[in-house]
């Protein structure tokens, strides 16, 4: 993608719309939309990395109830032919063509290679990338296996999502603990994937969620790695302007 003239790239993930509660969501919901709103004006391209609901699964004549109003932002804003992006994360990956068919937002479930004005990117959600965590991996291979995914759709919604939402909120997938503060480089799964990348081709930006913490790391041959942080918290996201990356903070 050429970026033209006095536009920009913009990037945001985990919102986790739909926890703790509807009510405290919805203030959230709010504010991101009110964030759409803004960036319409001079976007290019949004890119939405992941886990934008706390918990979604699409049945085969059902989706879950409410997030009208960011549902109908992202609507307007592909149709004004602002292009948007959808990376499913671990929190709604089961996605099956929703956004395709309403929304005309294409999904990716996994990370993909991006170049923007001659600069080469990799973006995507983050959840089970890099060395460790092999717990959750395996985890992600059960809740992925199309197979579970058929069965677990017989079950009535009304009880599928209020089991989904409750083991979310059980095992505090929203934001751990350990998602607080920076782990240093021998503890941050991501970094240590970016690096590894970098060894065997040359990235210009490294752009994913997941983490939940805002996070701007250099890295080795002229490489950087932003993680997006979340709308939980800190309500960061990244822009691009055609040649420069940075990481913002919304305050509306």
């Amino acid at each position: 993608m050429n970026i033209p003239e006095g536009k920009k790239v913009y990037f945001a993930s985990d919102n986790h719309l739909g926890a703790p509660t509807p009510e405290k969501s919805r203030v959230r919901e709010r504010q991101f939309v009110a964030w759409l709103d803004t960036i319409k004006k001079d976007a290019a391209a949004v890119y939405l990395m992941g886990d934008l609901f706390d918990v979604w699964i699409e049945y085969n004549r059902v989706v879950p109830k409410g997030f009208v109003r960011v549902l109908g932002k992202l609507a307007a804003l592909t149709d004004s032919g602002i292009p948007v992006y959808f990376f499913a994360g671990n929190h709604d990956m089961w996605m099956s063509g929703y956004f395709e068919e309403e929304l005309g937002i294409p999904v990716s479930f996994a990370p993909q290679e991006l170049i923007l004005n001659n600069k080469k990117f990799l973006i995507g959600h983050g959840d089970g990338l890099g060395p460790g965590d092999r717990g959750y991996k395996r985890l992600k291979k059960v809740f992925s296996n199309r197979l579970m995914q058929f069965l677990f759709r017989w079950i009535h919604p009304d009880l599928g999502l209020r089991l989904a939402q409750y083991l979310s909120l059980r095992n505090r997938l929203i934001s751990g603990d350990e998602d607080k503060k920076y782990q240093g480089p021998e503890q941050e799964w991501l970094v240590q994937y970016c690096e590894k990348k970098l060894e065997t081709a040359t990235f210009d930006f490294f752009v994913f969620g997941h983490r939940h913490l805002p996070l701007d790391i250099e890295l080795s041959k002229n490489a950087r790695y932003i993680n997006l942080g979340d709308w939980i918290e800190y309500n960061t996201y990244a822009v691009f302007d055609g040649d420069t990356l940075t990481l913002n903070t919304w305050d509306d």
